[in-house]
């Protein structure tokens, strides 16, 4: 999420650094199929499954450093969808320049600003991914420059289209933006994010993204994320948009114990994503809620999560025979971070 990459603007520190994290999970869909799943990374049904291996390497010399991340899996394939024979795949490579303080430029490929959620398991609450991480950006490969300055922080880069680490054809580029307001004397962050540009079907995408989260109490947090993605083709003269809002409700009442509730709607009405098929020509809406455990020794997470997922057409099925409008699942993940 924003947080977590704003938090990338600080300087690493001498030397290297390695780390890593592992994830598996099993997931039991009471429609008993493998199709209903429509968000990223859980889409299976009855089956063990080992999801990500990640690398993450990390050097600096004064004002300069690297990041070199790397993921081998299911996860990493379907993160780097846009590229070929990527089981094994870079998730991040990046070089980092600091002139000053409150200046620092980051050129390679890196986690997208937009959005709550990230793609390691272990920096997320939910074991399943949200329709808007999953419809959103995942990455992008170009320059940015973060600016720091007390509780503010700007970000303005240019890039490839979203999602390509190499786009050789035409030229296009896309702007990214960030402004994050974190005081310090509050336990409270706020995050507004853009992408925009053109891709190579002539449409063009602008995509708005706000976070907020805030520490309540010491057991008690609240995370918020709402994004709009509105697409216009002139040749074709085509608009559409879609748009999503999902509320976290995180409680810790212990350090070893916490639970996340996350509840989610997502608006397709122009059938841009989850409604895209031809069978839902008026598109429609689903509503997703989440409840996750989290149990934790060490780098150790165990988490058990039942979701529910309720569409206001038909859009998913009973095995592979009946249609119907929802589907429930559970899922057991395990999670070590080194």
């Amino acid at each position: 999420m924003s947080v977590s990459a704003q938090d990338s603007t600080r300087l690493l520190p001498v030397g290297f650094k390695l780390s890593g994290s592992a994830d598996v999970y099993y997931k039991y869909n009471l429609n008993e199929n493998d199709t209903d799943g429509k968000t990223s990374f859980t889409n299976s049904h009855n089956s063990f499954e080992l999801n990500m291996l990640s690398l993450k390497l990390e050097s600096s010399f004064k004002n300069v450093g690297m990041v070199a991340d790397i993921g081998f899996g299911k996860r990493a394939e379907d993160f780097s969808y846009n590229d070929e024979n990527t089981r094994l795949a870079i998730k991040q490579l990046f070089v980092t320049y600091a002139p000053a303080d409150w200046l620092k430029f980051t050129f390679g490929s890196y986690g997208t600003h937009v959005g709550y959620e990230l793609v390691d398991a272990y920096a997320n609450r939910n074991y399943s991914m949200s329709y808007m991480f999953s419809y959103g950006p995942f990455f992008h490969t170009g320059l940015k420059a973060d600016l720091t300055f007390g509780s503010h922080s700007f970000m303005a880069g240019v890039f490839n289209p979203t999602d390509f680490k190499s786009a050789s054809w035409g030229g296009i580029k896309f702007i990214g933006a960030q402004y994050g307001f974190s005081p310090a004397e509050v336990p409270f962050k706020f995050y507004l994010n853009y992408i925009g540009g053109r891709d190579t079907f002539q449409t063009r995408n602008d995509q708005l993204d706000a976070v907020i989260t805030y520490q309540v109490a010491p057991k008690f947090g609240l995370g918020y994320n709402g994004t709009v993605s509105m697409y216009n083709n002139k040749p074709a003269d085509t608009k559409g948009s879609w748009f999503g809002s999902a509320l976290y409700l995180n409680y810790d009442p212990v350090e070893s114990f916490g639970l996340t509730l996350r509840g989610e709607y997502l608006s397709d009405k122009d059938g841009l994503k989850f409604y895209s098929l031809a069978e839902y020509p008026q598109g429609g809406s689903v509503v997703a809620l989440t409840l996750s455990g989290q149990y934790k020794v060490g780098g150790f997470t165990l988490i058990p999560e039942v979701r529910l997922d309720m569409a206001s057409e038909d859009a998913f099925m009973k095995k592979a025979e009946t249609p119907k409008s929802n589907s429930a699942n559970v899922l057991l993940a395990a999670i070590y971070k080194f």
